[in-house]
């Protein structure tokens, strides 16, 4: 069918014809696929890539260890094993993976090998096998191109986010925040788009005096021609070209009156609110929430990394104590973290300034040991 923006001619009526477009269509979201979302996501998002990974290496960075719960010492086996957990990862690459899956995703699965090594594996590559009954999981498969395995409950740690409407896998911030993302990754589409085509046409089509009215055939073939010709973000800007009769009367809201930069704001907000992210972490420097970059980030690990870190190590101990036959406990060492530096100074000021309590009452609750009489007249 031959393109009407071009051949539409001049016939005998005098009727004064318009046709009006709008550039406006059913919203095209991303669809809730791992692939999808790590992709429009993770990949090509700044401020979702940003949120998670504040997150991951947060939780990474934390010095660890295991100890026996009988007493209290340390697993040195289990402790280095958790230090380097397979041949290709430290300690930090291994739990930034795990929380990178389990953001992305709301899953996260952690293998033991039959060489004894713990592995995270890809998470749209494993699969629940429940039992017959669907009440309890019975194995798990793995599937790579066309080859499958399958796994035993035993071997496998499934950490999962909270999902109301799934038995069996997690639901992730990535997935909630998508829309967002979508938004967010539209804007920026839709700005470049002009910055490349160097124009933005917006408004009603006229057809002048003099022209023969259109059927409804050729109105619908105006529409699929514009649509195709000039809608969308990666057409934003291009030059409109009439020939014949056509005159294009501009009506549409310049990019400042749409208010591009705000809306890609309050998405960035959207997504980082998503995640547990204050907005100043992620370089919306605007937002007053916290009076400085320190007071956010300590806000970031209280509110935010310390509560998931606590869900994986609890979780990783307590399969660890299973698979090992051991009662054991990961032990995190907060008092290494700088960020929580702030924190720390608050404690020992107000375990210091409480006048009620003795030396070794405060030693006692810092962690340290207790003196005996003598050091203790002289501390006094």
């Amino acid at each position: 069918m031959r393109n009407l923006l071009k051949h539409f001619g001049v016939g005998k009526s005098a009727s004064n014809v318009f046709f009006s477009y709008q550039g406006t269509n059913d919203p095209q979201w991303t669809p809730y696929r791992y692939d999808a979302i790590s992709e429009s996501g993770f990949q090509k998002n700044a401020i979702a890539f940003r949120a998670i990974n504040l997150i991951s290496r947060g939780i990474a960075s934390i010095p660890m260890s295991i100890k026996n719960c009988e007493d209290n010492s340390e697993n040195i086996e289990l402790t280095n094993l958790l230090n380097r957990p397979n041949k290709s990862q430290s300690r930090g690459t291994f739990f930034e993976t795990l929380v990178n899956y389990l953001l992305i995703s709301g899953n996260a699965f952690v293998h033991f090998g039959e060489d004894g090594e713990l592995s995270c594996l890809r998470t749209d590559r494993v699969h629940v096998v429940p039992n017959a009954s669907k009440t309890f999981v019975e194995s798990y498969s793995y599937e790579v191109d066309s080859s499958k395995f399958m796994i035993s409950r035993e071997n496998i740690l499934h950490l999962k986010l909270f999902n109301p409407l799934n038995d069996w896998y997690g639901l992730s911030p990535l997935q909630v925040a998508s829309r967002s993302v979508d938004q967010h990754n539209a804007i920026s589409d839709h700005n470049l788009a002009i910055l490349q085509n160097g124009g933005r046409p917006s408004g009603c089509l006229m057809v002048k005096n003099g022209t023969e009215n259109l059927t409804d055939e050729q109105r619908e073939q105006l529409r699929a021609d514009i649509k195709n010709s000039y809608a969308g973000s990666i057409n934003a800007g291009k030059m409109m070209v009439l020939e014949g009769s056509f005159e294009w009367k501009e009506m549409g809201l310049s990019p400042k009156d749409l208010d591009f930069d705000s809306g890609k704001n309050m998405t960035a907000r959207e997504i980082a609110l998503a995640f547990g992210v204050p907005p100043s972490m992620i370089g919306l420097r605007c937002d007053s929430s916290f009076s400085s970059y320190k007071e956010a980030r300590l806000h970031l690990w209280e509110d935010t990394i310390l509560p998931l870190g606590e869900l994986i190590r609890l979780e990783l101990g307590n399969w660890l104590s299973k698979k090992f036959d051991k009662s054991v406990e990961i032990v995190f060492d907060l008092d290494a973290v700088h960020a929580l530096t702030s924190r720390r100074e608050m404690l020992w000021q107000k375990i210091s300034n409480a006048d009620f309590l003795t030396t070794n009452e405060k030693r006692g609750i810092l962690g340290f040991a207790p003196l005996d009489e003598s050091e203790t007249k002289e501390a006094n």
